[in-house]
């Protein structure tokens, strides 16, 4: 029937449309862009060691003996071989970190295995994984909304945001298990809305919720918080569908049972900086940033000028804080509450341990990833409901906001996609700047220890120096015998213990070389350079 309202209506969602689709193919390329050029940081060089099949004990017992090595001797660590198979990479995550599951690393496996072992093509699994999240929130948001409108502008919206663009672009699980987090709730609400074939979408819910689960475990909570929603809008009766989401809920966590035997079996390693007290301030600075950059990111640090950090801070809290408001004012208890939930209860259970005991676990981003999609997904409805507002005035502001919005995650996203690093790789965010000052020296040595952080630092920084440099590895047992044809001797972020040694072994003198501390330059205070006295 071609009445005035179909024909508006078709004329207006077009040139909408039309947009969504270059927005896509911008988003794609973003994704696939220089993917070589950032450094392969701290956090990566892991994912290529559980692929590879080998522990940090095997790393630190075969190399960190005080010997002269090559950067080769140390990327070794980085490639499979036909020694190490698939059960190597499995034990290597049970023993050392069970916190992350074995799927996503399997499939990298295998990525690898098919395809070449380099950074480009390690990280453009992620960057595959990441489009299945366009047709993964374009279905949650007709399940959810029961609008089309609203999942072209959930697209556009994701396509340009430079948090998707970040974990589509590492070598790591979590664009995958944001893909998860959506196709689970998709199906969650399809399975207690739908009048027919609930066993198999309850099935699928169920499927969903493992493999979310074997990609991270994190995924529980998310679990959890649909039993909360379902239970809030049955009004706590022990209703068919309640029953339903129990079983499949078993169902999901079943398959898991194994590997949480694994985590229970090996402690938990590496997350004790989480732990470490903030100021409740820089906490919060933290959690404002984090929903921002979420829409836009121009990679400025607590340093930043007020004048550029304020006016981007304010406008994104701006129009979250008002799609939220008119989310509740607007739509159905059923829909608003959903939202509701994933935001505030996945972001609760971080906030409130923090602000309780202490520590910093509700800002790392990573952990929020199921907070920020649907935050995302509540600004794509107050778009889709303001765009084509009667108001006039109204619906200019809201055009002009999301022209905004859009085009700040446009140059958000070029200025990632072209950059050598960027602030969520902070544990490696300066190893260019250190490497350029290595490999300037005509014959450097590098010598760290074996801290678990050096030991992924160290990697990160082996990919960005030249074969000329050769690097010396020590545990807190022995010290290293450097020898005479070295033109400069460089300290990776030693310890206290090695620098007090090699201070009193040496009589050097230990100056800091680049500004944030990691790098330090041995020189000579009238002593030999020679081994050590006996």
């Amino acid at each position: 029937m071609n009445s005035p309202i179909k024909k508006y209506l078709h004329i207006r969602y077009n040139p909408l449309q039309l947009l969504v689709i270059v927005l896509l193919l911008l988003g794609i390329f973003f994704r696939f862009a220089n993917l070589d050029k950032k450094i392969y940081w701290h956090d990566e060089t892991y994912t290529s060691l559980r692929i590879a099949g080998y522990t940090t004990k095997e790393v630190v017992q075969e190399i960190f003996t005080g010997q002269e090595i090559t950067i080769d001797n140390v990327q070794k660590y980085q490639h499979i071989n036909n020694e190490r198979k698939m059960g190597e990479t499995i034990n290597s995550l049970a023993k050392e970190d069970s916190q992350h599951p074995p799927l996503y690393y399997i499939i990298a496996r295998y990525w690898v295995q098919l395809f070449g072992n380099s950074v480009t093509v390690i990280r453009s699994l992620s960057a595959v994984i990441s489009l299945l999240m366009f047709p993964a929130v374009y279905w949650l948001c007709i399940e959810l909304f029961k609008s089309s409108l609203t999942g072209w502008i959930a697209i556009a919206l994701i396509t340009v945001s430079p948090f998707q663009l970040l974990y589509a672009q590492e070598a790591r699980e979590y664009c995958l298990w944001g893909v998860t987090i959506m196709l689970s709730s998709a199906a969650f609400l399809r399975a207690i809305q739908s009048q027919k074939n609930q066993k198999l979408y309850w099935f699928i819910y169920s499927f969903t919720i493992a493999l979310g689960l074997y990609v991270y475990p994190l995924t529980a909570l998310v679990a959890i918080e649909h039993g909360i929603y379902l239970i809030a809008i049955e009004r706590l009766r022990f209703t068919k569908r309640f029953i339903a989401y129990i079983l499949a809920f078993i169902g999901g966590h079943l398959p898991f049972l194994p590997w949480l035997f694994v985590m229970q079996q090996n402690q938990i390693k590496g997350l004790a900086w989480t732990s470490e007290e903030v100021s409740k301030f820089s906490l919060i600075k933290t959690w404002v940033g984090n929903i921002s950059r979420v829409f836009i990111d121009f990679n400025l640090d607590s340093n930043a000028p007020l004048i550029l950090a304020i006016p981007i801070t304010l406008f994104t809290l701006i129009i979250v804080g008002y799609s939220i408001y008119l989310l509740y004012r607007n739509t159905p208890q059923e829909i608003w509450l959903f939202i509701f939930i994933l935001i505030g209860a996945n972001a609760l259970l971080l906030i409130l341990p923090d602000l309780i005991f202490g520590g910093r676990r509700s800002g790392v981003n990573r952990y929020l990833i199921p907070c920020y999609l649907f935050i995302q997904l509540a600004v794509a409805y107050l778009f889709a409901t303001q765009l084509f507002s009667v108001n006039l005035l109204k619906r200019k502001l809201w055009q002009i906001a999301l022209v905004i919005l859009i085009s700040c995650g446009i140059v958000s996203c070029s200025m990632i996609a072209s950059a050598e690093t960027w602030w969520t790789k902070k544990p490696s965010h300066y190893h260019p700047q250190t490497a350029r000052i290595i490999n300037k020296a005509n014959s450097p040595l590098l010598i760290s220890d074996n801290s678990s952080f050096n030991i992924g630092n160290l990697i990160s920084l082996t990919y960005l120096l030249e074969p000329k440099v050769k690097i010396q590895l020590v545990t807190n047992e022995n010290i290293p015998k450097i020898a005479d044809n070295f033109s400069d001797v460089f300290l990776l972020n030693p310890s206290s213990k090695l620098s007090s040694e090699m201070k009193k072994t040496y009589h050097y003198k230990i100056k800091p070389v680049y500004e944030p501390g990691m790098l330090w330059r041995l020189e000579k205070n009238g002593a030999s350079t020679r081994s050590p006295t006996s």
